[in-house]
């Protein structure tokens, strides 16, 4: 997503570092929330060709018995539980450079256990396992059509088609897999800002790590770091259309933004809410969140959460989880995640509810 994935660490913390009026009284009369379910999908990678890992987490009319450990998390989650029937809006979860489909876990169970279908997904060459396409358009490009992808597997199965309502779909994402749910909600990057971001701060590790070895990859083909940056421009379309006029609505969360310039969102139709650390030393806010900002004309809100960094919005860990990984579940002085959290989620279901004409509970 950037030209240098997001900070370098072992492989084991980058599994924390994503007719209307007529269905309303449906989804009313529907029987009563309890608890969350939570069941394996696949699904199809126009990239690759062949597949990616995701889950599905939904309400579900039995109460939830604590958690379930799924690799290193604790999820509030049912496997096979049964779900509650009727129509309901979807919304897809996008990580971050090298995430995995659960890092943002609590906010999935969070939005099922309030009536809403959510999907998660791993994003290949991308995910915990692999980032060797960050930077390279497998991913630029490749983030928001297997976003696309996830919702067209869901409205085709048998099952989970039954349980969405097609009018009412959005997206969520965190750091690169906030880019993703911008491009998914219609916005155009600009792929040169990436060169000029790294002269104006050639010392920035996150973004500009991998610049010696893009400017490698660029003189073989002959080529200038701005131009490779514009031919990979001119790609972007490989995978087919990335913008989805199904997405309804996108929550972004310390959005990598900074390839966006001022024409960028003048398409785009989805109300955005914008979320963003006031100390964020990954993306800075000054060329990413605070950047955008003024740029969005569908902005719905924004929240500067003080005094946190990149990444307050990564899941809290467990005890156990914390003291392995204590750099990626740490906060600054001042940063209590858990409430962070509970703000976040309360304002993800507030800003949905709101974009899909939903009542309160």
């Amino acid at each position: 997503m950037s030209i240098a994935p997001l900070r370098t660490t072992p492989r084991r913390l980058l599994w924390l570092g994503s007719v209307l009026c007529l269905l309303a009284p449906l989804a009313l009369a529907a029987p009563a929330v309890s608890g969350v379910g939570i069941a394996p999908i696949h699904i199809p990678d126009p990239v690759s060709g062949g597949q990616t890992d995701g889950f599905v987490f939904y309400p579900s009319t039995e109460p939830t018995p604590g958690t379930v450990t799924l690799g290193p998390y604790q999820v509030a989650a049912r496997p096979g539980a049964p779900a509650v029937p009727g129509a309901k809006p979807l919304v897809v979860i996008s990580h971050g450079n090298g995430g995995s489909r659960l890092g943002h876990h609590d906010l999935a169970t969070y939005l099922a256990s309030h009536g809403f279908i959510v999907a998660t997904l791993n994003h290949p060459k991308d995910d915990f396992e692999d980032t060797s396409g960050v930077g390279h358009i497998e991913v630029l490009a490749g983030r928001p059509v297997q976003v696309k992808s996830t919702i067209s597997t869901l409205l085709a199965d048998p099952h989970w088609k039954t349980l969405i309502d097609p009018a009412r779909i959005g997206v969520a994402g965190f750091s690169a897999g906030g880019y993703t749910s911008l491009m998914v909600a219609g916005a155009r990057p600009q792929f040169t800002r990436f060169v000029d971001f790294c002269e104006q701060y050639p010392n920035d590790e996150n973004v500009c790590g991998k610049l010696a070895q893009f400017k490698v990859e660029a003189a073989k083909s002959g080529l200038t770091l701005r131009q490779l940056m514009e031919q990979t421009q001119g790609q972007l379309g490989r995978y087919g259309d990335t913008a989805d006029p199904r997405v309804k609505a996108a929550f972004v969360m310390a959005p990598l933004s900074l390839v966006f310039d001022a024409h960028s969102f003048d398409t785009v139709k989805a109300p955005i809410y914008l979320y963003y650390g006031q100390n964020d030393h990954v993306l800075r806010p000054d060329a990413n969140a605070r950047h955008i900002q003024p740029l969005i004309h569908t902005l719905a809100g924004v929240t500067e959460v003080p005094k946190a960094d990149h990444w307050v919005f990564l899941a809290p860990c467990a005890p156990s989880l914390a003291k392995q990984i204590g750099e990626l579940c740490s906060d600054p002085p001042g940063v209590d995640r858990q409430q962070v959290h509970a703000q976040i989620d309360t304002d993800a279901l507030a800003f949905f509810r709101k974009a899909f004409q939903l009542p309160a509970d």
